[in-house]
């Protein structure tokens, strides 16, 4: 990454860390699940509205001040929430598709969150819009400071499949757009954009460090 690239904006996504709920795969939207001791440790060890998860694991990661002057501003916003999973929250993967085969629904399809939706819940599309609406900000945002002009990093702190939706309208892929990705818990990604270009989003597979010498 060049020194001119590492001047752009970029969009960080921070997963809450686990809670009981999603450390056994049950899906989670709207319900207020604390996190484990060990969903606290996992964002901890990572810093050196939302439901409650997020908002916890955003006040652990904040708890040791920035090295930076810049001043931070904190927006909550349920734009960024859960994908609301309707009449499937709580229930496991195993369970929903047994409650879709039960209710004759998709007619012998397998359910596939990214294209069907939930239930009671939200449609895909409805995920599309809040979160391109979101995206429009941000890039609102960042548009000024393509060169490095002023910090404008952004950090999104929310749950487990709606930063993975994020990633993909992030590059302008429909949610049902076959991408594997994986996001643990406690774990952070992070966008950008190529060339310093505002049309160009993209994402880091990986982050060159800086050299010693290097602020």
């Amino acid at each position: 990454m060049s020194n001119q690239d590492a001047r752009t904006p970029r969009v960080f996504l921070v997963r809450h860390g686990e809670t009981e709920w999603a450390k056994f795969g049950r899906y989670t939207s709207t319900t207020d699940v604390e996190l484990t001791a060990k969903g606290a440790l996992q964002v901890s060890s990572a810093a050196p509205i939302p439901r409650k998860r997020a908002i916890k694991t955003f006040e652990l990661l904040m708890q040791s001040p920035p090295s930076t002057t810049a001043e931070c501003e904190v927006t909550y916003t349920e734009d960024i929430a859960e994908w609301n999973y309707g009449d499937f929250e709580g229930l496991m993967e195993w369970e929903i598709k047994s409650l879709i085969k039960t209710k004759g629904l998709l007619q012998g399809r397998e359910w596939n969150i990214w294209g069907d939706g939930c239930e009671g819940g939200e449609s895909m599309q409805q995920v599309t819009e809040r979160l391109d609406r979101l995206i429009s900000q941000i890039r609102l945002i960042q548009k000024p400071y393509m060169n490095g002009e002023k910090p404008a990093d952004v950090l999104l702190v929310a749950h487990g499949l709606i930063l993975r939706c994020f990633l993909k309208r992030w590059l302008g892929l429909s949610l049902d757009f076959p991408l594997e990705m994986m996001l643990a818990p406690g774990a952070i990604g992070v966008l950008s954009y190529k060339k310093n270009n505002i049309s160009i989003p993209a994402f880091h597979a990986g982050i060159a460090l800086p050299f010693p010498d290097e602020n």
